[in-house]
């Protein structure tokens, strides 16, 4: 049986995981940035894995828990090949719960959890703070925490993935010509391409702003709380986070707008207050126009693919986004779910 070469352009986190999917079912597969893997929007700060709430089921919200389900299985794996440490851990989410109409949702998606997330995980409600000290207080004296979430280091889970993709025979380079089957996965640049071909907007940028802490909380869950993601790394360090904006001056700068998401932190964590600000980090996110990933075939352009719009959600997404886009570009088999395929931004 004939080897097929597969060239994806692009190494951010749904790039490097389409090449490692491919790759894994015995393609021959290149992976081209000029900037070289996890970089860009894949190598921010923040890594919060999170589910939507399990009512009101769509396509986007099953694709997202299978892939939060696969995620223990490939990281591991990721980990195993690359020798290196992915910072991957589902360490849960801890919720406060402002109102006494939320403590009421709350409990209702607590029964919902139980079939829509297949007894897989847990939303609970509880009625005191398991860790004490860390966290927001609670207007209501209930708290939601559930054990799906997980978190991880993007500085640590990019060079994880580049190297186990290397181990089992992948190359990495910064040009390469289109040969063979060609997924791109090119972000931002991807998405103004497109909608240049297309001739109106299929996607843009949206600018983030984030935060890295030195504060020891690593066995800690995340924590989410008046829009803010406080997300303790393997490394010994907090990640904070972020600011999502359409519209901007610079995408690469930090302004006010992230100390004010920093002084929301130290409201909702006081044991933040104290801790060094280690690193400041702006960036563009690239949200195709559904918000949903953008994949499938490029229309009117055989043996070429797409993969882009990971926005905030992409390294969540990213395990199942590689098994999908391995099915199409490979096996012909189009697993891809209504609402995440090309032609829904077109």
């Amino acid at each position: 049986m004939a080897i097929t070469d597969v060239t994806v352009f692009g190494a951010g986190i749904f790039g490097m995981s389409v090449a490692y999917a491919c790759l894994k079912r015995g393609a021959n597969v290149t992976l081209c940035d000029p900037n070289g893997p996890g970089t860009g929007a894949s190598g921010g700060l923040v890594g919060a894995l999170a589910p939507h709430v399990p009512e009101l089921w769509n396509n986007k919200k099953q694709f997202q828990l299978e892939s939060l389900l696969m995620a223990q299985e490939f990281w591991d794996d990721i980990e195993q090949a690359s020798g290196l440490p992915s910072g991957y851990k589902r360490s849960g989410r801890l919720q406060p719960l402002a109102s006494a109409r939320l403590v009421e949702l709350a409990h209702e998606r607590t029964v919902k959890a139980v079939d829509l997330w297949q007894g897989k995980a847990d939303w609970r409600v509880l009625d005191e703070n398991p860790h004490p000290g860390w966290g927001p207080a609670s207007p209501t004296g209930f708290w939601v925490y559930d054990t799906l979430s997980a978190r991880m280091s993007p500085r640590m889970a990019g060079p994880a993935l580049a190297a186990a993709f290397q181990a089992r025979g992948g190359k990495i380079t910064t040009t390469a010509p289109e040969k063979g089957v060609c997924v791109w996965a090119t972000g931002i640049a991807g998405l103004i391409k497109m909608s240049k071909v297309f001739s109106h907007e299929v996607g843009n940028g949206v600018k983030g702003q984030s935060a890295l802490l030195g504060h020891d909380a690593r066995d800690l869950p995340q924590v989410f709380s008046d829009g803010v993601h406080i997300i303790p790394h393997a490394d010994g360090n907090v990640a904070v986070g972020s600011t999502s904006e359409r519209y901007y001056d610079d995408p690469n700068t930090t302004d006010q707008q992230l100390e004010d998401v920093l002084e929301r932190a130290y409201e909702i964590c006081p044991a933040l207050r104290t801790a060094p600000v280690l690193e400041r980090w702006a960036g563009l996110r690239p949200r195709a126009s559904t918000r949903s990933p953008m994949l499938g075939a490029w229309p009117n352009r055989a043996g070429h693919f797409i993969a882009n719009g990971g926005f905030k959600i992409g390294f969540g997404m990213a395990p199942k986004v590689g098994e999908v886009m391995a099915d199409l570009v490979l096996e012909n088999r189009d697993t891809i779910p209504e609402g995440f395929r090309v032609e829904d931004n077109l």
